[in-house]
């Protein structure tokens, strides 16, 4: 396919490395930057054949077969509606829009033009996390109860992510978005997110958002939702997730402690990974980042659901139901209280059966616990159905 990338930064780049490099046969056509340097400079190191400074003319150029959006958060909405007015396809980077109503205008602009739309999460699309979400589905945790998500690090590159005004927020916006729609890809998507709790602070920087964030999403069957956020961690990136069923666990590391680690006591030059802070001592460096990060099996799946005539994974719905969690969050950040998720479209089930489970043992009591014990006895709790009372006894 021919694209047109609106967007020459760091997600710009990481976007022409997975586009140009394993799928083959895509390539970028048309980049477009708010500067002339920035565009051609791309232009150039990606061999894109044509660059501009002018987002209309990227969209509408005859060698845009779709549209990518990878620009600052207050620019999606606008670039998004052109691309839907244009009747080109498109695919807009995280979060789909700086609050729910944003995400719902631009929604409603691709639906109503009939253009397909994709949301761009890549941490959905990580291969432990494919791989994970496959078990899930399988059975082999059971129900999912709790899902942990952390995303943290020293803070982002680019100048623009630490204005409130044009990011939308800070780390919650940034790194919640993914966070949440991990746990959302765990739970069920289908599920619906009934309540947020959350804290948010700025400890370290010297901005007007939230560099820390911590919060609970409560869904409507009882499972939860935990987002770690931060943008003052220090040491690079740490992306981890825990999966809580009623049958098993999952523990997922995407960056740090992965199974590469050198100890160097020559300060090299050479690039580490991601939000590394230090080229000496122990470092973690990341074979193939792209494909770490999801990005190369993100475009795979949303550009074959293109040319199949079929929905991505990650769609512009989802990226609205996420952003209407995180405004729940900011409200709860502001009153200390739990904050209802509004969300006047929903599209999941609704009435869903509470996920806590009552183990039968026999017709008078409920299996609390089953353990073996060192000398090879089997201990059971157990709680009366009558009376409530608990009581043990041995196999």
């Amino acid at each position: 396919m021919r694209i047109g990338l609106l967007g020459a930064g760091f997600i710009g780049t990481f976007y022409a490395m997975a586009l140009q490099g394993k799928r083959g046969r895509d390539s970028v056509s048309v980049v477009y930057s708010r500067t002339q340097q920035a565009a051609e400079k791309f232009a150039k190191t990606w061999n894109v054949p044509h660059f501009t400074t002018d987002l209309q003319k990227a969209i509408e150029h005859p060698e845009v077969d779709i549209v990518i959006v990878a620009l600052p958060n207050s620019l999606h909405k606008d670039a998004v509606l052109a691309a839907a007015a244009a009747g080109k396809p498109v695919l807009c980077t995280k979060p789909l829009g700086r609050t729910a109503e944003e995400a719902r205008e631009m929604l409603a602009a691709v639906e109503s033009a009939g253009v397909f739309a994709g949301y761009l999460e890549d941490l959905v699309y990580t291969p432990k996390t494919i791989k994970a979400i496959k078990s899930v589905l399988g059975g082999a945790i059971g129900d999912v109860l709790w899902v942990r998500s952390r995303e943290t690090h020293p803070g982002p590159h680019s100048d623009w992510f630490w204005n409130q005004e044009i990011s939308g927020g800070g780390a919650l916006i940034d790194m919640g978005c993914h966070c949440i729609e991990i746990a959302r890809s765990f739970i069920g998507k289908d599920i619906r997110p009934v309540e947020v709790v959350c804290w948010a602070d700025t400890q370290v920087h010297p901005i007007e958002a939230e560099d820390h964030a911590i919060g609970m999403v409560r869904y409507e069957n009882g499972a939860m939702g935990q987002f770690e956020v931060s943008w003052t961690f220090r040491g690079g990136m740490d992306l981890r997730d825990e999966v809580a069923g009623t049958e098993g666990t999952i523990w997922l590391n995407h960056w740090l402690r992965t199974g590469m680690e050198i100890f160097s006591t020559k300060n090299e030059a050479d690039y580490v990974a991601e939000k590394a802070e230090s080229t000496t001592g122990w470092l973690f460096p990341v074979g193939d980042e792209a494909s770490a990060l999801g990005y190369i099996d993100m475009f795979d799946d949303v550009l074959g659901a293109l040319e199949n005539g079929t929905a991505p994974t990650e769609t512009f719905y989802d990226g609205y139901v996420v952003n209407a969690i995180m405004d729940a969050a900011y409200r709860s950040v502001e009153t200390k209280k739990w904050e209802s998720v509004e969300l006047p479209i929903w599209r999941g089930r609704s009435n869903v059966e509470n996920i806590a489970v009552r183990r039968e043992f026999d017709a008078e009591h409920y299996l609390v616990k089953k353990e073996r014990l060192s000398d090879g006895n089997t201990r059971l709790i157990l709680r009366n159905k009558t009376t409530g009372g608990i009581s043990q006894r041995f196999e």
